[in-house]
């Protein structure tokens, strides 16, 4: 192998692991929710998104729910000084009516709803492709809150259809706090890290083939 062959191969290995590097991101949130009032709603709920940009898998499990479907949203404050009501209305950052967790058209935090079954236990694994646990629309430090009622998504002529899809109260909140991070920290702007990266290795390798000259 010469040694510019030697330099590319060089550089293509330095390449791989800067990128890996970017990519080995495994960030992982947790919400322990609770009643605020004389129901016995508790349970958690854990957040986890293996890489930058991917999905974040949603983890649930509560228990003392009423049989049936209820609104499940990520709301923006994580704030319970007045229990549920401080933590305000849906994290919405880019101003869109309310939809359902596929909709194009929707709060980064409409996550739809989770369905309690015969004893009030939910139990179920899903993934969400807007919120994030990095970057603009993280919802660490954000509230997570189960509502009365079922949500509509959006769907009816309800005035707050288009707003909260007239879920109802709010029959149990948390905080979404972190529980574990393994990686580089913040993900945004990676692919500048990696452009950067890049740039210092060709530099090196360019000053080592002038010196071969």
């Amino acid at each position: 192998m010469n040694f510019l062959h030697l330099s590319i191969t060089i550089l293509a290995v330095c390449a791989v692991s800067t990128l890996a590097a970017e990519k080995n991101t495994r960030i992982e949130a947790i919400a322990y929710v609770k009643s605020q009032g004389s129901d016995q709603v508790s349970g958690n709920v854990t957040f986890i998104q293996n890489a930058c940009g991917e999905n974040v898998h949603v983890r649930v499990y509560i228990t003392g729910l009423t049989p049936g479907k209820h609104g499940f949203h990520v709301h923006e404050k994580g704030d319970l000084t007045n229990g549920c009501l401080s933590m305000g209305g849906h994290f919405n950052p880019d101003k869109m009516d309310h939809g359902g967790p596929h909709d194009e058209v929707r709060h980064v935090g409409d996550l739809g709803n989770i369905e309690a079954n015969a004893n009030g236990v939910v139990d179920t694994t899903f993934t969400d492709h807007l919120i994030s646990l990095t970057g603009p629309r993280t919802i660490i430090g954000r509230g997570l809150v189960i509502h009365d009622n079922i949500d509509d998504l959006g769907k009816t002529t309800h005035p707050d259809s288009k707003k909260t899809g007239n879920a109802g109260g709010r029959a149990a909140c948390g905080v979404i706090g972190v529980n574990f991070v393994d990686g580089v920290l913040p993900c945004t702007g990676g692919s500048s890290t990696i452009r950067l990266s890049l740039s210092a290795i060709s530099m090196v390798l360019f000053a080592l083939i002038l010196n071969r000259i």
